[in-house]
């Protein structure tokens, strides 16, 4: 497994990331096609077999039941020094500023129960899971680096944001002297490219990660016409991001069966190749082991600048879905 460097940080990571958002307790969130703890820890154990060293997770996940399935199963399987660990926690609610819960305090709380779940003293990158209009950007970057200068948090990240908010923000921190954002979570595979228009671009120039959610469009670039799976039959949110642009986007998917065949490898590695070509690190989801197998032979394919065009040519602009199309930009 080839690793990089993740942005301006001294992580060296995978190459592909495992997201572990398929992993908790199917009663306890937004899911019900997730794995119990010991499928989780098997999942877990090939990744490691394969080199795979980085994992996504998040407090939201399953009630924080994939945090704990994580941890446990890391506890056991690797060295905590030999492992990337991210984890996500989401802004304040209305109610909870209403209460008046401080931004500060609010991060120190969620770091803290993401810290138990994990049965951790500290996370490598902790993530601003959604774009935080509640409070000013010098209260939530102070309140960030708290959490690293404690040592609990090495490094920070975003997820969900436009290029505009994660450049203020970073320049922001550099104003107040404070830790930066090191990576960038966003949504980003074949037939979704709408972070090429300005993301990309800020973040090879400030040497920022890119860490793609949804590398594969929840298992649409990797199954062939008429194939299905449990998750493309019942998540019914990442439906509501892909569905309304089915027709369009089928006509890529076509191409990298196409393509695959060709090559003779699956359309998992031929969509993963091509992000890995454009990004630091993309997270990809698995709930099979074999999954992970054709995951990480996909860092070893090299597409062709003639392929590569072959897959792209066919993209037309997408409207922003899912938690970018409630970025306020505020």
């Amino acid at each position: 497994m080839k690793t990089i460097q993740l942005g301006n940080s001294d992580l060296q990571v995978s190459r592909i990331s495992l997201g572990c958002m398929g992993f908790g307790d199917p009663r306890q969130g937004q899911h019900r096609w997730t794995l119990d703890a010991d499928q989780t820890r098997d999942i877990l154990e090939q990744a490691l077999r394969q080199g795979i060293n980085f994992f996504d997770t998040a407090l939201a996940y399953q009630g924080g039941t994939s945090e704990q399935f994580v941890g446990r199963a890391l506890k056991t399987l690797a060295k905590r020094e030999d492992v990337v660990v991210a984890t996500k926690f989401l802004p304040r609610t209305p109610e909870q500023i209403q209460a008046g819960v401080t931004v500060s305090g609010h991060i120190e709380q969620m770091l803290n129960q993401s810290l138990e779940n994990l049965g951790m003293d500290y996370v490598d990158l902790y993530i601003l899971h959604r774009w935080d209009a509640s409070a000013p950007l010098e209260e939530i970057m102070t309140g960030l680096n708290r959490a690293v200068t404690s040592g609990k948090v090495r490094y920070l990240g975003i997820s969900n944001c436009y290029a505009y908010q994660l450049a203020k923000a970073n320049a922001v921190a550099e104003q107040l002297g404070v830790a930066k954002f090191i990576s960038v979570q966003g949504h980003y595979n074949l037939i979704f490219r709408e972070e090429e228009r300005e993301m990309t671009r800020l973040c090879a120039e400030d040497n920022i990660a890119l860490t793609p959610y949804s590398a594969l469009a929840g298992g649409r670039l990797a199954k062939h016409p008429g194939e299905t799976s449990r998750r493309l039959q019942e998540d019914l949110y990442v439906k509501s991001k892909y569905d309304s642009t089915a027709e369009q986007d089928a006509r890529i998917i076509r191409r990298v069966a196409e393509l695959a065949d060709q090559r003779g490898v699956s359309m998992t590695e031929i969509a993963l190749a091509w992000l890995v070509s454009k990004v630091s690190t993309p997270i990809v989801g698995a709930t099979k082991s074999s999954q992970i197998e054709g995951v990480a032979r996909a860092v070893e394919l090299e597409l062709t600048e003639a392929e590569i065009r072959y897959l792209e040519e066919l993209y037309q602009p997408h409207r922003l879905v899912g938690v970018m199309a409630e970025n306020s930009g505020r």
